[in-house]
């Protein structure tokens, strides 16, 4: 089984949010960049909450519009094995630093984990004495929940944090 090695946290000083994944999937190693498969809804659901062609834009744009509304990416995990793209495969994973990526947000006011796999590290990144949230899954396995109730949760979080511009219909 190959190691694999994750993808670069996406942040900037104005980083409010920090949006915390498990591992990226082979789509998204493939094309270098977070939520790169085309069922994952991420781009999607952040897109109906800001109003921006999001899925339509690309990748460098994508990510002006993180930097515009204060969200952050990574992973817990900065490298691990795995074949194809489950988080219930995951082999031998080493957590990111995310001491570092905090001290690299002086304006972070809470984190939130992308999924349960992410979620199982919360107690880590309770210890930086932030809100620590557990988002639905964007992922295409977590079809339990339906786009709608998934785009409601993570509305009423980046509306929590500060990240839904004044007037916006996400309200």
């Amino acid at each position: 089984m190959n190691r694999l090695q994750g993808l670069p946290p996406v942040f900037c000083p104005g980083t409010r949010l920090l949006v915390l994944g498990s591992f990226p999937g082979v789509a998204s190693l493939r094309a270098q960049q977070y939520y790169g498969h085309p069922q994952n809804q991420f781009w999607k659901i952040l897109g109906a909450v800001w109003a921006l062609p999001l899925v339509q834009m690309p990748y460098p744009e994508r990510l002006a519009a993180l930097h515009a509304h204060g969200l952050g990416l990574w992973d817990v995990y900065g490298a691990c094995e795995r074949e194809g793209s489950l988080d219930a495969d995951i082999r031998a994973a080493e957590l990111n630093d995310l001491a570092w990526l905090r001290s690299q947000c002086p304006q972070l006011s809470a984190i939130a984990h992308n999924g349960g796999e992410s979620f199982r590290h919360a107690r880590h990144t309770e210890m930086f004495g932030l809100p620590v949230v557990k988002l639905p899954s964007t992922s295409p396995a977590n079809a339990s929940w339906s786009f709608e109730r998934k785009l409601a949760a993570w509305a009423e979080v980046l509306l929590r944090y500060g990240l839904v511009p004044a007037g916006s219909a996400a309200q």
